[in-house]
């Protein structure tokens, strides 16, 4: 049994029925805080497979679904999917990934991203959300049904059910909902002009930006939907990484698709809604950083 109580012999099982061929190795790697990680050797094949034994039903599979939507706009590179198993008798639930020979970033990798990122954002969305009832995050779900813009869709979907999950987990003051209360008559206002739903990575982090060999940048874990495309941008820079005003990166993306004005006083409120998310699954200081937010734009 593994440390998150993945039993890896059932994995292993379960892995080779699923891709019908031997699995030799198993090895852990890396793989984030919410799933278990391992790089699978199958007869010549190596795969990269995550498993945790508190997925959400249906998580991973519409994980896959994310990423092939994201690779049907040929914008950038992400892994393919090999294979989901869903948890049964016989085994916990997975996902397979085409494995990706780690790199360093070059010159042009920053450059690369953001045109590329352009490139997927402008490929578009059916609407506001992912066209399903729930986003599944490791063992949460939220409302993700289409929303008629992207103020609502940001208030209804994300930032009201997460206040009410990381309240109810203690993670958060429970003066966040007065302030959310204010903050949403302005959301029309702070969410500057109106546009299309862009096709959005939802999740991407500096650490779901894995560079290969060639030093090529492809995109990991997503939480694939229609939203703003500032989100994603906002995204990037919330941990600290190094995509903020100046660098190649915005430079590389605004030649493609310049922002809207205001783009820049919009970061931290794109970025309220990861940081609610984390509180919900983490606590910490994310609740205190998430309130911060909210004073600032309920003001």
């Amino acid at each position: 049994m593994s440390r998150t109580g993945v039993d890896r012999a059932a994995l292993g099982a379960a892995l080779a029925a699923a891709l019908g061929r031997a699995v030799r190795a198993l090895r852990p790697v890396p793989g984030g805080d919410l799933n278990e990680a391992f790089l699978a050797e199958a007869d010549g094949t190596r795969c990269f497979v995550k498993s945790s034994r508190d997925a959400h039903p249906g998580a991973y599979a519409a994980e896959a679904a994310g990423l092939r939507w994201l690779a049907d706009a040929e914008a950038l590179p992400v892994p393919a999917v090999l294979a989901v198993g869903e948890a049964d008798g016989e085994g916990p639930p997975f996902l397979a990934l085409e494995w990706i020979d780690p790199g360093r970033s070059r010159p042009s990798t920053a450059e690369r991203l953001g045109r590329g990122l352009a490139a997927l954002h402008a490929a578009g969305a059916p609407s506001f959300g992912s066209g399903s009832a729930q986003l599944l995050l490791g063992p949460l779900a939220l409302p993700d049904a289409p929303a008629p813009d992207w103020p609502t869709f940001l208030l209804e979907r994300r930032l009201a059910p997460l206040v009410r999950l990381a309240v109810g987990r203690d993670a958060l003051d429970p003066a966040a909902g007065v302030l959310l209360e204010r903050l949403a008559g302005r959301l029309p206002e702070l969410a500057g002009p109106a546009e299309p739903p862009a096709r959005l990575h939802g999740d991407l982090w500096v650490g779901n930006v894995h560079v290969d060999r060639d030093g090529a940048p492809w995109l990991v874990d997503p939480a694939a939907h229609g939203g703003h495309r500032e989100v994603d941008l906002a995204m990037l820079r919330l941990f600290g990484s190094g995509y903020g005003p100046g660098s190649t990166f915005l430079a590389a993306y605004e030649e493609v698709a310049p922002l809207a004005p205001g783009a820049e006083d919009r970061v931290a409120l794109w970025q309220l809604a990861p940081l609610l998310l984390h509180a919900a699954l983490f606590g910490g200081g994310y609740g205190d950083r998430a309130i911060a937010t909210l004073r600032r734009y309920a003001a």
